[in-house]
């Protein structure tokens, strides 16, 4: 089985920056995706961004321009640099991984999330 760890969440200030971090392990087959999804307490949770194995980019309209998510395929690793940070991205992250299994099964994987907030 895969586990999935995130870590870099913390308290900063409005218009800082912090870097989360996921790493995949375990095993393994092929990863055909990794994203972050963030969620309030009491809210839906909602995608952050998305990084496929070809390196194809998805954001949330309300990080696009702040946000960027990249990947070490070579560590299965997908990080989210946060830049500009606003008091509503305040929300515990959580991190998907999703892998493409033997006879193209998906699976889909959680991380435990890592707390960000943001002080105005």
């Amino acid at each position: 089985q895969v586990q999935v760890v995130e870590s870099g969440g913390g308290l900063v200030q409005a218009g800082g920056s912090l870097r989360l971090s996921c790493a995949a392990s375990g095993s393994i087959f092929s990863i055909s995706a990794m994203g972050w999804y963030r969620q309030a307490p009491g809210k839906q949770r909602e995608l952050v961004a998305t990084i496929t194995s070809g390196a194809t980019t998805n954001y949330a309209d309300s990080v696009k321009g702040r946000f960027t998510i990249s990947r070490d395929n070579a560590k299965n690793t997908v990080y989210l640099q946060m830049n500009s940070l606003k008091p509503e991205d305040t929300d515990v992250y959580y991190c998907k991984v999703t892998e493409t299994g033997r006879g193209r099964a998906l699976y889909h994987y959680w991380g435990q999330g890592t707390q960000v907030t943001v002080s105005s």
